[in-house]
């Protein structure tokens, strides 16, 4: 009889787990009920959202710096509200947005080799929603240039150097908006948002290109 399903050519691989000393271990990270990675890479550094009082912070490690994390490892802390979302800039390895409950996206100088004390002066602080950032997006292409989505239902694109909003897209969204994307150059935007819709948006023309109703499974 002829096969209905195709054997997978993977049936026989397995994983095999690393070495505790070649983890990240003791990590609190964050418990805040948010969809998020809570976690950033580039081939310098990782950075997680870290469970803290008072405010929000986020631990940066260089990447050799496995095994157990010290619970007085320094951290980057300079939110008033949890910490939501970080993002590393493409261009700039020592460089990363960080967005917050408290309504600001904070923008960061990692030290070269790494934080010896808490970080607590950001580079920048970028303020124009009213509600929690919950997205922050850098421009693949274009240097300072640095998307924000907040519970507003609105997407700020940032002038990072002058701490200036270029576009404010703050009419494209009935309701939150769940995830944001830029295509390959940033000429685009795409858009997931709990209304069922996947907006693809010119953020130049500050027009809708095109929209998917996503159909209910």
């Amino acid at each position: 009889m002829r096969r209905v399903v195709r054997q997978s050519k993977f049936r026989h691989v397995f994983g095999q787990a690393v070495k505790n000393d070649q983890c990240y271990d003791d990590i609190r990270v964050s418990r805040v009920t948010w969809d998020s990675s809570f976690c950033a890479v580039n081939p310098r550094f990782v950075a997680i959202i870290v469970d803290a009082s008072g405010g929000g912070a986020f631990l940066v490690l260089p990447l050799h710096k496995t095994g157990r994390i010290d619970k007085s490892y320094p951290t980057v802390c300079g939110h008033t509200g949890p910490v939501l979302d970080i993002d590393w800039c493409p261009h700039n390895d020592q460089v990363i947005a960080s967005g917050s409950e408290d309504c600001t996206v904070m923008v960061w100088q990692i030290p070269e080799n790494g934080l010896t004390l808490s970080l607590t002066e950001p580079v920048v602080v970028l303020e124009g929603h009213s509600k929690r950032v919950g997205i922050v997006a850098w421009h693949p292409t274009a240097r300072n240039v640095l998307l924000s989505a907040g519970c507003d239902n609105a997407i700020i694109i940032w002038n990072v150097g002058t701490g200036e909003a270029l576009i404010n897209l703050d009419d494209m969204h009935v309701d939150m908006i769940y995830n944001v994307s830029w295509n390959r150059n940033g000429s685009l935007i795409c858009t997931a948002s709990k209304d069922k819709k996947v907006r693809v948006i010119d953020p130049r023309k500050q027009e809708i290109k095109s929209f998917f109703k996503l159909a209910r499974v």
